[in-house]
């Protein structure tokens, strides 16, 4: 009966339409009540002590490192230098979508941040150029995912901070399935480049033009390198890297692109402020959901389960991996993070997955949750910018949401793809 509260209670709430933050605060009062075991000010004390954590500090930071540069001008100029140089290829304003997203990631690690921000530029010169609408959506829907994939990641941020893995060496993992992501995505688009007779830039650029347009992004293009050079240096930890990324961020602003007025500054913080109310209070709600879900053992009897069905590392994988793109058509990533990682990550490990390669698929399956429906996150983020059809959005992301499933199996298959990096700079 405990267990039925604690669980049906949570989707009972969530399919009544309550916000997943409070479906799980309550459903885990309605536990404390039914067993009666517990005072009620634990409830207060673990929704306090969930945020009192120093790696979580690293959240709200690069949040508001990625609101800055959003209106500082910092993602024109990525778009512009990523334009120059791919604009010549048929369809190249697709590949500069996703080569431009590449970029940004190793700025926001935030695929809201990337659809709202980048994207609006992204659509807009797309449809500008003659690209169908739904297209130029579903191309930066499918675009914004890589971002929590490359470094640096807010996904990949609460996941270390949730399973206690090192944020450096998830952030490490992470570097060649995002590349690999962005790839796959443009070899899609030059598949159907020709067959759809995709717009072209006439002629090209030139190098004086290619420079020119680097020469402006490149001090953009410095902030992943301060950030994962001064993790992966020891200089800094994630946090003190995501307070590094506002300051200079801010720097780029103010005292280099010269765009930052005091209103864009209050606008990035009210934004960032809101998204991270947002994460923090599922964060705390989903602390004590948790703790109730180890008290009941729920791990374990997930664990036996599975056990029961097979003990083979891979495919206990593709199983959970499963469950969460099912989970991820109903359910806001950062609450399915911090629900189903407590339950997952000790079965994981007992069959001897390796808990950073646990981590990049459980993100990698996560991103493509953003893209199905019917909660789909992203979908409804670029049909608000674009304007389009959700139809017409969905219609053209299929194929995207096809590409990731396929790239996911070999991710999981072989966890040297994750792994490598990791190994290389361990060693």
């Amino acid at each position: 009966m405990a267990t039925f509260i604690l669980v049906g209670g949570l989707f009972g709430l969530l399919l009544l339409g309550m916000p997943v933050a409070f479906s799980l605060l309550l459903s885990s009062l309605a536990l404390i009540l039914y067993e009666g075991k517990l005072p009620l000010l634990i409830v207060a004390q673990r929704l306090a002590n969930a945020l009192d954590s120093f790696p979580l500090l690293a959240i709200p930071l690069f949040i508001l490192a990625a609101e800055i540069m959003n209106n500082s001008g910092a993602t024109e100029r990525i778009f512009r230098l990523a334009n120059t140089i791919l604009g010549r290829i048929r369809g190249g304003l697709g590949h500069v979508n996703i080569a431009a997203s590449m970029l940004f990631s190793g700025m926001s690690g935030s695929a809201v941040a990337d659809a709202a921000g980048l994207g609006a530029i992204e659509i807009r010169a797309m449809k500008k150029a003659g690209y169908d609408n739904g297209f130029a959506a579903a191309v930066t829907a499918a675009s914004s995912t890589i971002g929590p994939i490359i470094p640096p990641s807010v996904p990949i941020v609460l996941f270390g901070v949730i399973s206690g893995a090192s944020i450096g060496d998830l952030f490490l993992a992470g570097f060649v399935p995002g590349i690999l992501m962005g790839l796959a995505m443009m070899a899609y688009i030059a598949v159907i480049a020709k067959r759809r007779n995709f717009p072209r830039d006439e002629a090209f650029a030139g190098l004086p033009a290619i420079f020119s347009a680097f020469i402006e992004a490149f001090p953009s293009l410095l902030l992943p390198v301060i950030i994962l050079g001064g993790i992966w240096g020891g200089i800094m930890s994630p946090t003190e890297a995501a307070a590094a990324a506002v300051l200079y961020s801010l720097f780029l602003g103010i005292v280099v692109h010269r765009t930052m007025r005091i209103r864009d500054f209050i606008e990035s913080i009210r934004l960032g402020a809101r998204s991270t109310a947002t994460i923090m209070l599922i964060v705390a709600s989903a602390n004590i959901y948790g703790w109730l879900v180890s008290t009941q053992q729920i791990p374990q009897a997930v664990q036996g389960m599975l056990m029961t069905v097979t003990s083979d590392p891979t495919w206990l994988l593709i199983i959970i991996a499963i469950v969460l793109l099912i989970m991820g058509m109903f359910m806001e990533l950062i609450a399915i993070l911090a629900i189903a990682v407590p339950v997952f990550l000790p079965v994981a490990v007992a069959a001897g997955v390796d808990v950073i390669h646990f981590g990049i698929v459980t993100v990698l399956t996560l991103m493509i949750g953003l893209l199905t429906p019917p909660f789909g996150l992203n979908l409804f983020i670029v049909q608000q910018v674009s304007g389009a059809p959700y139809g017409a959005i969905l219609k053209e992301t299929w194929p995207f949401i096809t590409i990731l499933i396929l790239l996911l199996i070999p991710v999981i298959v072989f966890p040297s793809i994750s792994l490598f990096l990791v190994d290389v700079f361990s060693s």
